[in-house]
C-alpha cells in the first residue's frame, strides 16, 4: 500500500487503508472461526512497520488475531491514551445493498462498504494518525497505543475481553478512545458533538419455548411451541417499558437545547411519533431497556407439530435495569405465557466514565479548533463497545470520532448494520486530524 506523499493531507492515504480493510471482508457471524481478523492485522502491521514502532499480535484463537502498537512516553508517571478500533464486521443481506458492500468502491467523496461506519473508518483514521506520529519523531512524556482488535461484534470473546482477560499489562490505559460519537449535531447555539461516555448493557436472552409433539395432519388443539412462539414474539416486539431519564440524557439534553418535553419520560413517549425514524431510534433506545426478538430455530418436519421452539432475543439495558430487572422485564412482556418457556440469558452490565476528565478537557481543546464553534455534549452509547472492558479495569472511556456534516445523526443512526454503509472522505480526514492533535494536546 502507498503512502501519501502529502503527509499535512491525510486523506487519500485514509481513504484507500479504509478500502483495504473492507475488502479484506472481516464478517463475524458469532462463530469461533469466523472473522479471520488476521487479514486485517496483517495489512496494518505491514502498513505501520518501517518506523521504529513497536508492534504485537494476540491470536487467541487461529485467525482472530489482534494488533497492538505503541510509542512509548518518556515519563512513566505521565497517562497512556489508546486508540482502539475494531477489524471485523457484520454479516449483510446482499438484497439490501445498492452496491457490493465488500467492494470498497469510491463514489461522489463517499466510501461505500460494509464496516465504512463500523467502524473500520476510525479504526484506518487512528492508524494513520498514529503512522504519522511516528514518522515525525513524536516523542510524548505519555505513551500512545494503537489496538486494531477482534471479535468486537460478537461479545468480544477473542478480542477485548480476552486481551483485558490474559494480556492486561500490555493493553492497559489511562484513557481509551473507540467509536463512536462526534457527529455535528446543529443547535440553537452552534454545533454539539456527542461524546458517548456511557452504553447500555447486553442482557441477551434464548428463550426455550416448550410444546407437545403431534402430526401435522391433526392441527386441531394441538399444543404447537411454534404458534405458542409466534405469540412469544409479537408480546416482546410489541413490549414497551416506561422511560427511564439517566443523568447523562439529562445533561445530553441540556447541552443540545433540546425541547424540555425531553427532560420528562411522558414527554419524551409524545415525541417519538413526531421524529424521523433515525431520531426516533435514538431517542427510544437512550432512554429505555430495549427487547429485540432476532433469531428463532424448531421444528424438525414439515408433518411433525413441533414440541421445542428456541428463540433469541438481543436485550440491551439501562444502568439500573440490567440483571434481575431486565429479566423481569421479559417475563412481564410474555405475561401468561411465562410458564410455557425457559431463559437463559448473558447478563453484560452497563458502563460509563466521568465527563470531568483530562481527556474530556482535551477532546474540547481539539475539537474546537478542528470544528470551528462546537462544544462537546455527554451522550449514552445504545449500543455495546470494548470500552466497556477498558472501563472494568479502571479506564476513562470514551466513544468519540469526528465527522463533517455531510450525513446527519439519522443517516449514521441507520447505517449502524444496516444497508448502504458510507462514510464520506472529509469526515476520514477530519478524523486522522483529531488524533494527531490529541495526541499532541494529551501526551506531549
Amino acid at each position: 500500500m502507498s503512502r501519501s506523499s502529502l503527509p499535512d493531507d491525510p486523506t487519500a492515504e485514509v481513504t484507500d487503508l479504509l478500502q483495504t480493510l473492507i475488502r479484506n471482508a472481516c464478517v463475524n457471524d458469532g462463530r469461533e472461526a469466523s472473522g479471520q481478523e488476521a487479514r486485517s492485522a496483517d495489512a496494518l502491521a505491514s502498513y505501520l512497520e518501517g518506523a521504529g514502532l513497536d508492534l504485537q499480535g494476540f491470536e487467541p484463537r487461529p485467525g482472530r488475531r489482534s494488533l497492538l502498537a505503541r510509542i512509548e512516553g518518556s515519563d512513566p508517571t505521565a497517562p497512556t491514551l489508546l486508540l482502539m478500533g475494531h477489524t471485523d464486521v457484520v454479516p449483510v443481506n446482499l438484497e439490501g445493498w445498492s452496491r457490493d458492500p465488500f467492494a470498497g468502491d469510491l463514489d461522489d467523496g463517499m466510501v461505500w462498504g460494509r464496516g465504512a461506519i463500523d467502524m473500520l473508518n476510525l479504526t484506518a483514521s487512528m492508524a494513520v494518525a498514529f503512522r504519522h506520529l511516528a514518522d515525525s519523531g513524536f516523542t510524548p512524556r505519555g505513551t500512545l497505543a494503537y489496538l486494531a482488535v477482534a471479535d468486537e461484534e460478537s461479545l468480544g470473546t477473542w478480542g477485548a475481553d480476552w486481551l483485558t482477560g490474559h494480556e492486561l499489562d500490555h493493553v492497559r490505559a489511562d484513557y481509551v478512545v473507540t467509536e463512536s460519537g462526534g457527529f455535528q449535531m446543529p443547535t440553537p447555539g452552534g454545533i454539539r458533538l456527542p461524546v458517548m461516555v456511557e452504553e447500555k448493557g447486553t442482557y441477551w436472552t434464548k428463550i426455550t419455548v416448550h410444546g407437545t409433539p403431534g402430526h401435522g395432519s391433526s392441527p386441531y388443539g394441538t399444543d404447537n411451541a411454534l404458534v405458542t412462539a409466534a405469540e412469544v414474539v409479537r408480546r416482546i416486539a410489541s413490549y414497551r417499558p416506561p422511560a427511564r431519564l439517566s443523568d447523562v440524557w439529562l445533561r445530553f439534553v441540556a447541552g443540545m437545547e433540546l425541547p424540555a418535553e425531553l427532560r420528562d419520560p411522558a414527554g419524551v413517549e409524545g415525541m417519538l411519533e413526531l421524529l424521523p425514524t433515525g431520531l426516533a431510534r435514538m431517542l427510544y433506545s437512550a432512554t429505555h431497556t430495549t427487547f429485540a426478538p432476532t433469531i428463532a430455530h424448531g421444528g424438525t418436519k414439515t408433518n411433525v407439530i413441533p414440541d421445542r421452539v428456541e428463540l433469541e432475543v438481543d436485550v440491551r439495558t439501562l444502568p439500573g435495569e440490567e440483571g434481575d430487572v431486565a429479566r423481569r422485564m421479559l417475563l412481564d412482556a410474555v405475561g401468561d405465557l411465562a410458564d410455557r418457556i425457559d431463559l437463559e440469558s448473558n447478563d453484560d452490565p452497563p458502563t460509563s466514565s466521568p465527563v470531568d476528565t483530562p481527556l474530556w478537557d482535551s477532546l474540547a481543546r481539539t475539537t474546537a479548533k478542528l470544528c470551528e464553534g462546537s462544544a462537546l455534549v455527554p451522550m449514552i452509547m445504545v449500543g455495546g463497545t470494548d470500552n466497556r472492558f477498558f472501563r472494568r479495569t479502571g479506564s476513562v472511556g470514551y466513544g468519540f470520532g469526528l465527522f463533517s456534516r455531510r450525513l446527519d445523526l439519522a443517516d449514521y443512526s441507520t447505517m449502524f448494520h444496516g444497508n448502504d454503509e458510507r462514510v464520506d472522505v472529509e469526515s476520514l480526514r477530519l478524523s486522522t486530524e483529531l488524533w494527531t492533535a490529541l495526541a499532541h494536546d494529551l501526551l506531549a
